[in-house]
C-alpha cells in the first residue's frame, strides 16, 4: 500500500515553466516508490505563463483538493493586462520602470509579505486539516516560490502532528529580485523573520543548489537535502542538426539578466567575418524584456536575431535539439551563484554544447562543465567568449560540432524522485 503525502503548491498544468516541470515530474514518478501524490492547488491561480501541453503528463487519478482566495493581481489589471502580467513573471525593470510600475513594486514589496499569494495561507489553514484528517495523510510537502506556501506548512506543523518538508525552489531573502521590490526596513525584517522560522520550523528542508543549502545553514540547524532539478530522458543524439549556426536561448530572457560580454563578441565575429555574419542566427524563444531588445540594437544584432513568443514545452525540447549552441544565461551578481536553471538539465539532456553566462563562481557552469556538456564564463571575459564561440563555429563548418556528455544521467527526474522519496520515507 502507498503511503499518502499531501503537497500543497500554487504552480501546476496548465502553467508553465521550470518550476511547474519539477514538480508535475516529481508526482509522475512518486507512485513508482510507494508514494501516494494528494494535492492541495489553488481553485483560480493567476499564472503569468501557461502551457496547456503539460497538462498531458498529469498521472491519472490524482487526487486534488482546491482552495479559493484573492490574489492583488486581479486587482491591478485595471492598471493594464501586459504591465501586470510583467510584474507577476519577474520582469521588473528596474532601471526603466515609470511611476505606476515602482508603485506596484513597491506595493507588491512591503503590503504583501512574504509574496502576493499570502491570502491563500488563512484559507488553505481552515482546509488542509479536515484533508490530512480524512486521507490519513501524515507528511507534508510545501514548494516556493511562492513562499508563503511555506507558511502553511509552518501553521500546519504547529497544530497537527506531521512531517513537513518545506522544498525552495529559488531562495528566499537572497533571490536575484529582492532589490526591485523597494523593500523598507520593516518589511525587511519581515522577510528575514519568516525565513528564518520557516526553516527553523521544517523537519526538513529541499534546495536546488549547494549554494543556497549553505546560505541556509547559518540560519538553521535543521537538515538540508540538495535535490536538483533534472530531465525526464535523454533528447539529444550528440549529431550536429542541419541549418544556421543557431545560438539560442530558451525562456524568460529578463532585463538584468543581460550578457553583454556575449553581444559585444558576436558584434565583434560578424564585424571580423562576413561568412561568420551569414551563417549565425540568434534565437530567443520565450519572453524577452525591452531592454535585452535596445541592447541587441546596441550591438548591430538586431538583424541576425530571431524572436520566437513562449512554447510548449514539447516544442522547446524540439528547439533545444535543433539549435548548434545552447544559452544559459544568468543575473551577474554573486547572490545569483547558486541558481540552477530548471532548463539547463534540459539542456543537457540535448546534447548539444552549452554557453553559460553568469556570476563568477556559478554553480550552473561548474556542473555544465565538469559533464562535458559545455563552457562557463563570466561578462568580463568577452576575449573568452568570442574565442569559444570561434571553436565552435569551425567545428560547426566542418560538421563536427558534437559534444560528449559524461554522468549526465545522474540527473535524470527518476534517479532525483528516489532520492526525494528516500527523505519523505524517512521518520
Amino acid at each position: 500500500m502507498r503511503r499518502k503525502v499531501l503537497i500543497i503548491l500554487y504552480y501546476w498544468p496548465p502553467a508553465g515553466g521550470p518550476g511547474v516541470q519539477r514538480w508535475l515530474y516529481f508526482v509522475r514518478y512518486f507512485r513508482e516508490f510507494g508514494i501516494e501524490p494528494v494535492l492541495f492547488l489553488p481553485k483560480k491561480p493567476n499564472y503569468p505563463i501557461i502551457d496547456s501541453s503539460l497538462e498531458e503528463l498529469i498521472p491519472k487519478n490524482v487526487k486534488v483538493y482546491t482552495s479559493s482566495f484573492w490574489e492583488p493581481y486581479t486587482l491591478a489589471s485595471i492598471f493594464g493586462q501586459s504591465k501586470t502580467k510583467r510584474l507577476s513573471a519577474g520582469i521588473i525593470h528596474k532601471n526603466r520602470a515609470g511611476v505606476l510600475e515602482r508603485f506596484l513594486l513597491w506595493i507588491r514589496g512591503n503590503l504583501f509579505i512574504p509574496d502576493a499569494r499570502r491570502g491563500w495561507i488563512k484559507p488553505a489553514l481552515k482546509q488542509v486539516p479536515g484533508i490530512l484528517n480524512d486521507e490519513g495523510i501524515t507528511t507534508v510537502i510545501t514548494t516556493g516560490p511562492p513562499h508563503s506556501l511555506h507558511l502553511i506548512g509552518l501553521k500546519l506543523k504547529s497544530v497537527m502532528p506531521i512531517q513537513w518538508i518545506a522544498d525552495f525552489r529559488d531562495p528566499w531573502t537572497a533571490i536575484g529580485y529582492m532589490e526591485s521590490l523597494k523593500l523598507g526596513q520593516r518589511a525587511t525584517r519581515k522577510h528575514s523573520e519568516m525565513e528564518r522560522q520557516v526553516l527553523q520550523g521544517a523537519d526538513a528542508i529541499v534546495t536546488t543548489s549547494e549554494h543556497t543549502k549553505f546560505a541556509f545553514q547559518k540560519i538553521t540547524t535543521r537538515p538540508i537535502h540538495v535535490i536538483t532539478n533534472g530531465f525526464d530522458s535523454m533528447s539529444g543524439n550528440n549529431k550536429q542538426p542541419k541549418g544556421k549556426f543557431v545560438l539560442s536561448h530558451i525562456g524568460s530572457l529578463l532585463s538584468e539578466r543581460n550578457p553583454q560580454g556575449l553581444w559585444q563578441a558576436l558584434e565583434a565575429l560578424c564585424e571580423e567575418s562576413s561568412e561568420f555574419a551569414k551563417d549565425i542566427q540568434l534565437e530567443l524563444t520565450g519572453i524577452v524584456s525591452q531592454e535585452i531588445l535596445e541592447q541587441l540594437k546596441k550591438y548591430n544584432l538586431h538583424s541576425i536575431t530571431k524572436v520566437n513568443p513562449y512554447v510548449s514545452h514539447a516544442e522547446a525540447l524540439q528547439l533545444q535539439q535543433e539549435a548548434q549552441i545552447l544559452l544559459l544565461l544568468e543575473i551577474d551578481a554573486p547572490k545569483t551563484k547558486g541558481i540552477l536553471p530548471g532548463k539547463m538539465f534540459e539542456y543537457m539532456a540535448a546534447s548539444r554544447p552549452i554557453l553559460a553566462i553568469g556570476p563568477k563562481g556559478w554553480e550552473a557552469a561548474s556542473i555544465i562543465e565538469s559533464t562535458g556538456c559545455g563552457y562557463g564564463f563570466d561578462n568580463s571575459q568577452q576575449a573568452e567568449i568570442k574565442q569559444q564561440i570561434s571553436s565552435w563555429y569551425a567545428k560547426y563548418k566542418s560538421g563536427e560540432l558534437e559534444i560528449k556528455p559524461d554522468a549526465v544521467m545522474s540527473y535524470s527526474r527518476k534517479r532525483i524522485t528516489e532520492r526525494l522519496v528516500k527523505l519523505v520515507l524517512w521518520e
